[in-house]
């Protein structure tokens, strides 16, 4: 009888030690998921901080360059003259899309509309 009770014991201890091997690896699987939450946390918030930060660079530069255009609009087209230097031929010459009297000839034809007859309908075909 005594040989059963130290079998018993032994088997509990064994058991018991399962169980706080089980228990063990947990805490360790919950801490490295606790850490991994934590770092994917940090770089997320470092991302939401460089997309702040470019965003406003963004605004910025459209702040700037309409204030620039603002003051200076011709900021696109070359000047007529330079200042104390004679204009060199006549006048600047208009672009294509400003001249009056023609036409842009690169552009396609208009289209014809797809009925320019009479056609069967459905409701013709059906009998009603």
């Amino acid at each position: 009888m005594v040989e059963f009770m130290v079998d018993l014991l032994i088997a509990g201890a064994f058991v018991v030690l399962l169980v706080l091997l089980y228990l063990a690896e947990r805490v360790v699987k919950a801490r490295a998921r606790a850490r991994r939450l934590q770092s994917v946390g940090d770089r997320l918030v470092a991302a939401a901080a460089r997309v702040d930060q470019q965003q406003e660079e963004q605004r910025a530069q459209a702040r700037d360059s309409a204030a620039l255009t603002s003051v200076m609009p011709a900021i696109k087209r070359p000047p007529l003259s330079l200042p104390g230097v004679a204009a060199k031929g006549g006048a600047r010459p208009k672009p294509a899309c400003e001249r009056a009297g023609q036409q842009d000839h690169g552009a396609r034809p208009a289209r014809r509309s797809g009925r320019t007859g009479e056609h069967a309908t459905r409701g013709d075909e059906r009998g009603n």
